[in-house]
């Protein structure tokens, strides 16, 4: 539960931050561009590293699962490791979408 509460935060904080910027950058203070380039080249190597990444998780989840030779408790963890994995894939590639909705929305 903890862990789902942290990610909540950051993902929020991380919506907060990119508003703020698309706001700011429409004055388009030295600063703020620089910032807002910032932004794009991390996100940018975000979505370039984030399939291999998931690739990984998801076959170790896999993995994870059928070693588990009937074990229960391995069973739900290896199922949670898959989803979550493609959850994270999920949102790190709905990050670009929203922050080109956020953008039409400000101009």
């Amino acid at each position: 539960m903890n862990r789902k509460v942290l990610m909540c935060i950051i993902w929020i904080s991380f919506l907060i931050f990119s508003i703020s910027c698309v706001y700011a950058a429409t004055s388009t203070p030295s600063l703020v561009t620089k910032i807002n380039s910032a932004f794009s080249k991390i996100q940018g190597y975000l979505e370039k590293i984030s399939t291999p990444i998931a690739g990984v998780c998801i076959i170790s989840g896999i993995l994870v699962r059928k070693l588990s030779f009937g074990d229960e408790k391995k069973m739900i963890i290896g199922k949670k490791i898959i989803i979550n994995s493609v959850i994270g894939y999920a949102s790190i590639r709905l990050i670009d979408l929203i922050i080109k909705f956020i953008e039409t929305v400000v101009k």
